[in-house]
């Protein structure tokens, strides 16, 4: 089951309604002309007939609109041949007012259709850039099983700043969720920077913290804000900003800041296949959840580790994490939109809480659980982009 309505069948669905809509026109057309034909001399109906094109353009294209302004300009004529004759002068003033109407409609229809074909161009490369960029992950894995969700805050947007991956490895399973600082389209190349080295190295480290040290490496390279050189900590200050040395220092340091500010939350976790465990690094991410049938657990990390892109700020590396994960026991794994999405009186979203009622539920039913609870909290809107992906360890 589809865990959200595509945008074809909602064009598809709105193109059937549209069609159903213009009878309401039609109708008008017909009813002002009879009424106005039977009524006395001095009550004139006709130039109401302007009505039907101006809601015809609310919610069809130029050409019915001008074809129902046809129709209505026809029923015009049906009227002054029908009551006082065509050359009238009373006649002959709503004729030419209602052609320079319908004119001005009609254009005005030809105008939003030109967008509309832009939005919809601006649409098919979302689409396309989701499919590229965050790959739906499988149904199943090595051992496990496997769902997610992606909201995106933007409304035109398909895909934004949040991001998840899964990758084999000879002995097990790795996983990567993250969410990049900001939201919508304009994070969307700093998630494609994560993507792709997670995608590159996640079979060909070993250990898991070879592994998040080199992510964290991509990102600061890929972050940067000093032309070709990276983000380097600046020598005595031990605060991590970034510098270059040359005469221009005041031009480097506000790059070293914009540098700094630009950074990437993440979970990295490794499932081996042949234990009954969990590893994970931290690196400034919300903590997953492993549900069981007694209860909801938050894996927090004893020492989280920076966000990626900020890696240097960490002396001593980075911290493996280990938890039990047997079969049957599930984890929830998502980012801050989730859990800092707001209610109309300004309330968190209760994740923890809520999702102890469904700690049995497969994870397809469990992501759909949580979907349609968090948009039924946010109002059907959330501030910021959430992604929410559910394990289950199978026997």
């Amino acid at each position: 089951m589809p865990l959200r309505q595509g945008p074809r069948d909602r064009r598809r669905s709105w193109r059937l309604g549209r069609h159903a809509l213009t009878a309401l026109p039609l109708a008008l057309i017909v009813v002002i002309t009879v009424v106005d034909v039977l009524s006395p001399p001095t009550i004139h109906l006709g130039p109401l007939l302007i009505v039907a094109p101006a809601i015809t353009a609310s919610f069809a294209g130029a050409r019915t609109t001008a074809a129902v302004a046809l129709l209505a300009l026809a029923g015009l004529t049906v009227i002054g041949i029908t009551r006082d004759g065509l050359t009238t002068p009373n006649h002959e003033t709503q004729l030419g007012a209602q052609i320079a109407v319908s004119v001005l409609i009609v254009a005005l229809r030809v105008l939003r259709d030109r967008h509309e074909r832009e939005l919809a161009q601006v649409r098919s490369v979302s689409e396309a850039a989701q499919r590229v960029l965050l790959r739906p992950l499988p149904d199943r894995i090595g051992h496990l099983r496997l769902a997610s969700v992606y909201l995106a805050a933007e409304a035109e947007a398909q895909v934004g700043g949040d991001l998840y991956a899964a990758a084999r490895t000879p002995g097990g399973t790795r996983l990567l969720v993250g969410d990049v600082r900001g939201k919508g389209l304009s994070s969307l190349g700093d998630a494609a920077l994560l993507l792709g080295a997670f995608r590159a190295a996640a079979h060909l480290h070993a250990d898991l913290t070879d592994l998040a040290g080199y992510l964290d490496g991509s990102v600061r390279w890929g972050l940067a804000r000093l032309g070709e050189q990276p983000c380097e900590e600046r020598p005595g200050d031990g605060t991590g900003r970034g510098h270059r040395s040359g005469p221009d220092s005041a031009s480097a340091g506000a790059a070293a800041d914009d540098c700094e500010e630009s950074f990437i939350t993440a979970v990295i976790l490794d499932i081996p296949d042949d234990g009954s465990v969990v590893r994970l690094i931290d690196c400034g991410h919300p903590p997953p959840l492993r549900l069981r049938a007694d209860g909801v657990t938050a894996l927090d990390a004893r020492r989280p580790a920076p966000p990626l892109g900020l890696g240097e700020l960490a002396p001593g590396g980075y911290e493996v994490d280990e938890f039990a994960f047997l079969p049957g026991d599930r984890l929830l794994i998502y980012t801050d939109g989730v859990i800092e999405a707001r209610d109309a009186r300004r309330r968190f979203y209760p994740l923890t809480e809520r999702v102890r009622a469904w700690s049995a539920d497969p994870p397809e039913a469990l992501v759909q659980q949580v979907r349609h609870d968090l948009l039924a909290h946010a109002g059907g809107r959330l501030d910021d982009d959430a992604a929410i992906v559910a394990v289950e360890r199978l026997g």
